[in-house]
């Protein structure tokens, strides 16, 4: 690859800007923010989402889609899901038919239940997709630690490709074929981030979020297999792996968001004053009512939508999922 455009300057795209700009001459990171790019350029540090962190000159910033986009050979989205969309209208004009996207979303669009590689192939056109999950903090990424992620999608050459180009000693990158489970596996954690945030904000010790994790994982597994993804992927790095460092991360904003809940404060209040987007929030509402549609239960999803939607106290919340009726543990 000789050019690569990055639509999202929050802090997954510029961490992947750095990731990327060892092995590809050009890297474009495009924000949507005129303001926002603007002072990136002069200052050289995502101060809102990555502050410390110095962009390397040979990283050019902008805030015009004509001028991100044209000659490249890779575009990866990194915007949030309810932005997905409208981006990709903006752009689809200023792109090559058989450009590939890599895609770093993590959610379930609202309206239609659709996972964000399919929102860039109805929006941009029919192109190859893979998606990039995993246990990734920006911050920890844009520091150089050591992480390990997955790259999954149809196109095995276009996984190939993400994984050889992202490589190196502080970045490991798999793949699997399993491109519904790895995108669905990244979107529905962020639901049992904020379920461990809550718990922290209760004051519940380990064993009740242990708990929350692994029968969380369970109802998670469920929807994504009965909407065509491997059970197995939900045990591996985009499932498993990134759970673990959504309910634990000082880092994770769903889990902080859950915090605040637990300790009584509104979530319209919450959200109002966060810069960057806790996905889980919007995931919940889409993902409790898809699991209503198909007939798919998850108790601890349904629970934490009361909480955050219908006005339900997260203790009483907790108390109903406590004496809910007995069963075995494998069961279904």
């Amino acid at each position: 690859m000789k050019r690569v455009a990055i639509l999202g300057a929050g802090g997954m795209g510029t961490a992947l800007a750095l990731l990327f700009r060892p092995a590809v001459p050009e890297v474009v990171l495009w924000s949507r923010s005129d303001e926002h790019a603007s002072a990136m350029s002069e200052s050289r540090v995502n101060a809102r989402h990555l502050p410390g962190i110095a962009i390397p000159p040979g990283i050019h910033i902008t805030s015009d889609l004509p001028e991100a986009l044209p000659g490249a050979d890779l575009v990866v989205a990194a915007v949030p899901t309810a932005y997905l969309r409208s981006v990709m209208q903006r752009a689809c004009g200023h792109l090559a038919a058989d450009v590939p996207f890599l895609s770093v979303v993590k959610g379930i669009e609202n309206a239609t239940f659709e996972r964000p590689s399919q929102i860039i192939v109805e929006a941009a056109g029919e192109r190859p997709v893979a998606v990039l999950s995993g246990p990734s903090h920006a911050e920890e990424i844009a520091r150089g630690l050591p992480a390990s992620v997955v790259v999954a999608g149809r196109s095995a050459a276009l996984n190939q490709l993400v994984q050889e180009t992202l490589s190196h000693e502080a970045f490991r990158v798999y793949t699997n074929p399993d491109a519904v489970g790895v995108e669905l596996a990244g979107a529905l954690k962020n639901i049992l981030g904020l379920a461990a945030g809550i718990c922290d904000g209760l004051g519940f010790g380990d064993n009740a979020k242990a708990a929350m994790i692994t029968r969380g994982l369970v109802e998670i597994r469920r929807l994504g297999v009965a909407m065509g993804g491997q059970a197995a992927t939900f045990h591996g790095l985009a499932g498993f792996g990134d759970l673990v460092t959504t309910c634990y991360s000082p880092f994770g904003r769903n889990r902080s968001v859950g915090e605040r809940v637990g300790r009584g404060e509104p979530l319209e209040d919450i959200l109002a004053g966060m810069v960057n987007v806790a996905e889980g929030v919007p995931t919940t509402r889409s993902v409790h009512a898809l699991a209503s549609k198909i007939g798919v239960e998850m108790p601890i999803t349904a629970e934490l939508h009361a909480v955050l939607f219908e006005g339900k106290a997260p203790r009483e919340a907790v108390y109903d999922l406590m004496v809910r009726l007995p069963k075995g543990e494998w069961d279904s």
